[in-house]
């Protein structure tokens, strides 16, 4: 005899239900949220938390119970699994957005001592700033860019092959090319 439900399920809407059974029959969808989205099926047609769990190759009904309650609370949002372990989050979407608005900013030769952003002249810039972040590291830089779409070397803008930027010592800035550098290939 099963036991009773603690917090039942609520009612599905239909577009609940036919996005849940989109995800639950999706192959490019993360396993934990196909996992969940069948589940919580699995709870609607009826069936115990301890059989739903079983139903996916899961033993803990009690986990079930606590999707259940969290699909009550959020919806469809129950699905994406929340931060799970390891250290916290340190750097927000704020932070985050502060390090792509510094990426996407040309860098001043100047001011940045470079022509082009290089983990390195971009964590400098970022320490410095007054609004920057003083202790971000070139690993959170990298997963940012990588996160946001950017290929760092690929999509990298590099200065023309064989020129160089040469101040004189009266003060004049001038441009020195090397004849013998290899042009840069398309």
């Amino acid at each position: 005899m099963a036991r009773h439900q603690h917090a039942p399920l609520r009612p599905l809407t239909a577009a609940e239900r036919t996005t849940l059974e989109q995800i639950a029959r999706a192959r490019s969808e993360p396993a934990e949220r196909v996992i969940r989205a069948k589940v919580l099926l699995a709870v609607a047609t009826g069936a115990p938390f301890a059989a739903a769990a079983r139903t996916v190759g899961r033993r803990s009904g009690v986990a079930v119970r606590h999707l259940v309650a969290r699909f009550n609370r959020e919806g469809v949002a129950a699905l994406t699994p929340r931060h799970g372990g390891g250290p916290p989050v340190r750097y927000g979407a704020a932070e985050r957005e502060r390090i792509l608005r510094e990426f996407r900013r040309p860098p001043d030769r100047e001011h940045d001592g470079t022509a082009t952003w290089s983990l390195t002249t971009l964590q400098r810039a970022l320490r410095r700033a007054p609004d920057g972040l003083p202790a971000v590291s070139t690993a959170t830089i990298l997963a940012v860019l990588w996160e946001a779409g950017y290929t760092w070397q690929r999509d990298r803008t590099w200065c023309p092959t064989g020129t160089a930027r040469r101040k004189r010592r009266d003060g004049t800035v001038v441009t020195i090319t090397d004849p013998a550098a290899t042009p840069k290939k398309p």
